[in-house]
């Protein structure tokens, strides 16, 4: 194995060997690689469904199915002549102590970036986006654009009087000033509410804002636009949550919604974002025990794919 690649599936069949991401060389230390996968087993912020803290090991079972050269968008891109990558393993979590979970997610997450590595993450449900982006933020001095697609705004003020839960840390972020949400994108908001203010909640706090019914009147090169010229060339956290998808797309779920997008269409959405300066990302709230097939995590292993592809894009100079 070459350093910084997969195994190689010609040599090695996909099904041998020691499960990494992609078949990635695990690695502890985030030192001197472009970018890392990383798992934050965690699900102690949910509200629904609970199970997620599975999702990276099953991320990483569908992952062996991907191939080092990405074709689309044409002419395509051959990873890892671009690229070093490893898989540094999963952050060390405390299940059911929701602020023990966030420092280690955030000494997790800053121990990649200070290593100069982008670090690509397998969630967990979305409420691991807090630390996550309380680690980019300090370590880049300033606030950062996020990119999410999802199914749900996450910022509502509490759940049962509690702050943080997998739908309240885009409001943290926020109010922790993580986030520039003038410069950052919330895509895919559907299903009902608790009310008729909950969906200009996310608007209000300054996000730009597409429901699934408006996002369907673009195409995926206008919203691709829309977002490029808004977020410029400062830094991004890009975030897939797994029930932007459609439920025939990702049965497997905390908080599913019909009426959802196609694994084609959220390719196609991603394809358009390879200008962004991605330091970091996330897909989360995969949950196993209502997967078949491999269905939902296969389409997060896709979409973690697609991300390290834009890496690689953006790094090679290349947007079109």
């Amino acid at each position: 194995m070459t350093e910084g690649r997969p195994v190689d599936s010609f040599a090695s069949p996909r099904f041998s060997g020691v499960r990494t991401f992609m078949r990635l060389p695990h690695d502890p230390s985030p030192e001197g690689y472009d970018f890392v996968v990383g798992g934050i087993p965690f699900d102690t912020g949910a509200s629904y469904r609970v199970g997620a803290r599975f999702a990276p090991m099953a991320i990483r079972d569908a992952s062996v199915i991907l191939r080092p050269f990405n074709p689309f968008p044409s002419p395509g891109t051959a990873i890892f002549d671009i690229l070093k990558g490893a898989d540094v393993g999963d952050a060390a979590v405390v299940p059911g102590y929701l602020p023990e979970s966030y420092a280690r997610i955030e000494a997790f997450a800053r121990g990649i970036l200070e290593a100069g590595a982008i670090p690509v993450l397998l969630g967990g449900d979305h409420s691991v986006v807090l630390p996550e982006l309380r680690a980019l933020s300090k370590h880049l001095g300033r606030p950062v654009a996020t990119v999410q697609f999802d199914a749900h705004s996450d910022t509502w003020d509490a759940y049962w009087g509690q702050k943080y839960t997998h739908g309240t840390p885009f409001r943290r972020a926020v109010e922790e000033g993580l986030v520039d949400p003038e410069r950052s994108f919330q895509m895919g908001m559907r299903g009902g509410t608790y009310d008729a203010a909950d969906l200009q909640t996310a608007a209000k706090l300054g996000f730009h804002v597409y429901t699934g019914p408006e996002l369907r009147q673009m195409s995926a090169s206008q919203i691709g636009e829309e977002i490029r010229r808004t977020v410029g060339d400062g830094p991004v956290f890009l975030s897939f949550d797994v029930d932007f998808l459609d439920p025939v797309a990702a049965p497997g779920t905390g908080t599913p919604e019909v009426g959802g997008f196609m694994t084609y269409e959220a390719q196609a959405y991603l394809r358009e974002l390879s200008a962004l300066d991605i330091r970091a990302a996330d897909v989360v709230e995969v949950l196993p025990a209502y997967d078949h097939a491999e269905v939902t995590a296969l389409a997060a292993a896709n979409m973690a794919y697609e991300i390290i592809t834009l890496i690689a894009r953006k790094k090679a100079g290349g947007s079109d």
